[in-house]
């Protein structure tokens, strides 16, 4: 069996500030902050955070004394550990009436202190914590900062324990947008330790998919290396030292809906450890009926708007013809509104969920010296905790709708975990190829589950001791979350499965 760590608390962030401290003295994390642990209010959100790590039943003979180290279960002391959250934009566009706001687009403050006190205490002072994330190209990394409140939490380690926290942007460009076209490029120092270029080769999960790479389309304007680094045997990402060289990565989701994957979570959340979002397949040119996943339909304005859009592609790559794409970009809104499919955002897209199983295949299996797909199990241990405090429903990832959940998840596998928070969503993991696909996958398994049965959930009120062992069918959602535009009438659960 495969366990799952699942905290309730009260779904709301209000009443806590950065750095985000417990608030109350537990006997572990006293040990490490001293006395500063218990100022403030009390942080429930910690405790949930807390109370997940102890339901996945980490170090759980020392739960509840001064030496109880969860995490360093995983990682020895001395070791490097590396967060990786979700901070994809400062900004979420439904924050204008529609009931969003950034709370459910980006991985909370509160949950990352967290997440860092207890690897602060794995780490130990011989080892360091830091946070590593390629947001979306267009984010500004420093209202991100300040948001998250990182700034703060850094100082507080200073100031406590003399210990640094380093906060990387592993974008090697930002931009700015308008009206959906960039009009600016502005370039980053991006990671200190440089990028590894990771191969899969065959062992992709675009190898027998059928897919043209002559029709991938990435997340910039020229198609040309997306198409290069996943063709004539090649599958390759560019992905960050600094994550791939970590003793532990601690993936830090945010649980939302996702335009082209229905659901973003755990698998999902792994596109922002590379290095260059160009690498990655987002898209493939094109209808169903031509052999892409662009949209459904040979319509004909679908066509003309993809055709329109490739000729467009080379002219915005050169800084050309801003105003008038601009323009057009203006009266299709106004006349089509957003929710039309296009660039693969509905439930037929069979290229983002490959890529995201392939980053997750390139991380589990490489360690700092390279690549091991000769291995019969992962050679990294991955742990990852959702944020689904506030989670997000709708336009996801971007523009998601706010949703009062009032969950955390814990799990060292990422199917499994997601497999929960899909549940939690009222969504059926089955019509999901995201997570289909890795269950089913006969090549390097970046998975133990193969079955729902396979998952058993620990379950508990954050704060409290007692923890509920419940089998996954057990998981009801209390409120059906919306799905995306794309994916309505076609990842819910059926009414007799809730």
């Amino acid at each position: 069996m495969v366990r799952v760590g699942l905290a309730r608390c009260e779904p709301t962030y209000d009443g806590i500030s950065a750095p985000w401290g417990p608030g109350k003295n537990y006997p572990e994390v006293n040990r490490l902050l001293g006395d500063s642990a218990g100022i403030g209010p009390h942080n429930e959100v910690y405790a949930a955070v807390r109370a997940a790590l102890y339901g996945l039943g980490l170090d759980a003979q020392r739960y509840g004394t001064a030496d109880w180290n969860p995490i360093g279960d995983l990682v020895s002391p001395g070791r490097r550990i590396i967060l990786k959250p979700n901070l994809i934009r400062h900004w979420n566009p439904a924050d204008d009436g529609r009931g969003g706001t950034v709370g459910s687009v980006i991985t909370h403050g509160a949950v990352i202190r967290a997440v860092a006190d207890y690897a602060m205490i794995a780490a130990g002072a011989d080892g360091s914590v830091a946070i590593a994330e390629a947001p979306q190209m267009d984010c500004d990394f420093e209202q991100i900062r300040e948001i998250a409140g990182l700034d703060k939490i850094r100082l507080e380690y200073d100031r406590v324990l003399n210990r640094e926290f380093e906060v990387i942007d592993l974008r090697r460009e930002a931009v700015i947008m308008r009206d959906g076209v960039i009009v600016d490029r502005r370039p980053l120092p991006g990671d200190p330790l440089g990028y590894r270029a990771v191969d899969l080769g065959e062992e992709s999960f675009f190898t027998g998919s059928g897919l043209d790479p002559n029709r991938f389309r990435g997340a910039d304007y020229d198609a040309g290396p997306t198409a290069e680094h996943h063709k004539n045997g090649r599958n390759a990402y560019l992905l960050s030292e600094t994550v791939l060289s970590a003793d532990l990565v601690i993936n830090l989701p945010k649980l939302k809906t996702h335009k082209k994957t229905g659901v973003t979570l755990a698998i999902k959340n792994l596109v922002g450890i590379n290095g260059d979002k160009n690498w990655l397949p987002h898209h493939s040119l094109g209808s169903v009926d031509d052999g892409g996943d662009e949209f459904p339909n040979s319509r004909l304005i679908d066509r003309v708007r993809s055709r329109a859009t490739e000729i467009a592609r080379p002219l915005l790559a050169k800084g050309r013809a801003l105003k008038l794409i601009q323009v057009y970009r203006q009266i299709e809104t106004a006349t089509r509104g957003d929710q039309f499919i296009r660039s693969g955002n509905w439930h037929g897209n069979r290229t983002t969920w490959r890529m995201c199983c392939d980053l997750n295949r390139c991380l589990y299996y490489s360690d700092k010296d390279g690549l091991n797909l000769g291995a019969d199990a992962p050679v990294r241990t991955v742990l990852t905790i959702i944020d689904g405090v506030l989670a997000g429903e709708g336009e996801g990832p971007l523009a998601p709708t706010d949703v009062r959940l009032g969950a955390v998840l814990a799990s060292t596998d990422p199917v499994a975990v997601d497999l929960v928070a899909v549940r939690l969503m009222g969504f059926d993991e089955r019509k999901i190829e995201k997570l289909v696909g890795p269950m089913r996958d006969e090549g390097q398994r970046i998975t133990l589950v193969r079955d729902a049965e396979d998952v058993e959930v620990a379950e508990l009120r954050a704060g409290a001791q007692e923890l509920n062992m419940r089998s996954l069918d057990e998981i009801t959602a209390e409120k059906v979350f919306e799905p995306h535009a794309g994916w309505v009438g076609h990842i819910e659960r059926a009414e007799k499965d809730q």
